[in-house]
């Protein structure tokens, strides 16, 4: 697989970043050459994208990582929303095979796989609207340049370190895996432990000691937190008012949820909502 070797010795230069929403379903990407690297970040439908002979179909969570000089189309109607942004690094584009190279890593190169799935995309839609609430607010090029280096460090750890981890998982490793993936599939609904005990086949004391010894939070308290991460995505990216997303997080009152919001997050749903509220939108 294709990797770009980034240089973040110093932060990247950022040029531009947005979220896009396409105007119809008939809506074709334009044609263009990039005259810097372009990160696309999936959030709804399906994008039909070339880049130069290469032809991807990108579906939400994955993302699209183009370097400068690249010919960039669309070569199907695509009716998608993603958020983007347009950077620049020092020195020019590093092309190489992502395989085997993982011992090279330093803590002032990053190695990102040309596409891939991110493993927390509220996490990372959160930090690009952080980005353009920046852009919006202050425009002031140093924050921008590190915020947009924070969000690839964030890439390449959620996409690559994570992916070619050597460690072999245990039974229990496992088990806590296959907990923490559950509990992310099924964020919307009323979960309880004693739901989770009996979905995989243990006793409510055994599930909550093993998932405390690995991660070092109880699993009651780890329900919550994704709750909470999905409630910031639903704030951050969406006009859901606070009603409608407590509802789909499975809240029957209101009031609940504003209540575990506030313990977890530090701020009211609606403060969260207006701290990172100027949203840059692209509809071409």
């Amino acid at each position: 697989m294709l990797a770009f070797e980034l240089n973040v010795a110093g932060p990247v230069h950022l040029e531009m970043t947005g979220k896009f929403v396409a105007p119809s379903s008939d809506w074709i990407h334009l044609s263009r050459i990039l005259q810097d690297y372009e990160l696309i970040i999936m959030t709804e439908g399906v994008l039909y994208l070339a880049g130069d002979d290469t032809r991807y179909t990108l579906s939400k969570g994955e993302y699209l990582l183009l370097p400068p000089y690249t010919r960039q189309y669309g070569y199907k109607a695509s009716g998608c929303s993603f958020y983007w942004l347009h950077f620049k690094t020092a020195g020019g584009p590093a092309v190489t095979d992502s395989t085997g190279h993982t011992a090279d890593q330093t803590e002032t190169r990053l190695l990102l796989p040309q596409c891939g799935t991110v493993k927390s995309l509220e996490k990372i839609i959160v930090m690009m609207k952080q980005l353009q609430d920046s852009v919006r607010s202050y425009n002031q090029k140093t924050l921008n340049n590190y915020m947009t280096t924070v969000i690839l460090c964030e890439l390449y750890n959620q996409v690559f370190h994570n992916e070619h981890s050597p460690v072999k998982k245990t039974k229990q490793e496992q088990l806590y895996n296959d907990i923490v993936d559950y509990i992310k599939w099924s964020r919307s609904e009323h979960i309880k432990v004693s739901q989770l005990a009996a979905y995989f086949g243990y006793n409510v004391k055994y599930l909550s000691h093993l998932f405390t010894t690995i991660s070092g939070i109880p699993l009651k308290q780890y329900i919550l937190q994704q709750k909470m991460e999905l409630a910031k995505f639903l704030l951050t990216d969406t006009n859901q008012n606070i009603s409608e997303v407590s509802l789909q997080l499975g809240y029957k009152d209101c009031h609940n949820f504003m209540k575990s919001f506030k313990k977890i997050v530090g701020l009211t749903p609606t403060d969260f909502r207006n701290a990172y509220a100027k949203r840059l939108l692209f509809y071409e």
